[in-house]
Parts: C-alpha cells; sequence; structure tokens
C-alpha cells in the first residue's frame, strides 16, 4: 500500500516556532531539535499501524482504521480519540491541540502539523 514503509527524517521546516505555539518549554524545544525520528507504517486497506521510534526518547505507536474512532497517543503521553480520516490521499487526524496531515511525495513521507496558523513540516526519506 501507499503508506506502508519506514522512513527517517531528513528536512523539517517551522520546529521551534510550531513547538511554542503547543506551549513547550524551550529546554524541551532544544532537546527534541536533533532527535533522530525513524516512522514505520503498516497499511494494509483502511488498518493502519504507525510507530514513530526517537532516538533516546520514547516510542508511540498508533492502530487506526480510516473513518472509525480510535484511541490514540500523543508523543508526550496524552491520550485521546480521534477519528482518522483519508482525504484526497493525506491521513488527516485532529489530535488536542493540532491538525496533522501525512502523504506520500515523490516516494517520501511528508507530515505536516498546524496550530495557530504555524506549520511545521517533517519530510522523511524511505528505508524499507
Amino acid at each position: 500500500m501507499a503508506f506502508t514503509g519506514k522512513y527517517e527524517i531528513e528536512s523539517e521546516k517551522n520546529y521551534d516556532e510550531f513547538m511554542k505555539r503547543l506551549g513547550l518549554p524551550s529546554d524541551r524545544i532544544e532537546k527534541g531539535r536533533n532527535l533522530k525520528i525513524i516512522s514505520e507504517v503498516q497499511q494494509d486497506g483502511q488498518n493502519f499501524t504507525w510507530s514513530q521510534n526517537y532516538s533516546g526518547g520514547p516510542s508511540i505507536t498508533n492502530n487506526f482504521t480510516i473513518g472509525k474512532e480510535c484511541d490514540m497517543e500523543t508523543v508526550m503521553g496524552k491520550k485521546f480519540k480521534a477519528t482518522v480520516q483519508m482525504e484526497g490521499g493525506k491521513v488527516v487526524v485532529n489530535f488536542p491541540h493540532y491538525k496533522y496531515t501525512a502523504e506520500i511525495m515523490d516516494g517520501k513521507l511528508v507530515e505536516v502539523s498546524t496550530v495557530e496558523g504555524v506549520s511545521y513540516e517533517r519530510v522523511s526519506k524511505r528505508l524499507a
């Protein structure tokens, strides 16, 4: 399927401003700035297992089915309920404080999180 694969972050935009808007203290922002992030996605039709592993930090895994409410967790450990949608080939979910989209563009995983008009973009290259 389109999203299935293992990805490593290669670039990001607006990290600091986005994290400030989320209310993170400067020491947390600094600590997270250079984390190596590996994302692993398994897609089986409308069913997803989406894992993110942070070097020296937490790992989170969310399982969801497009269009069905599910339990999810943020990297900060906050649990919430959400209904993940697919819009024009993009995975879309409203996290507690921001909107998140993910899509595959030119074989890369492009994730965009938006809060208060600030968008943080993370592009990851496919490893496998």
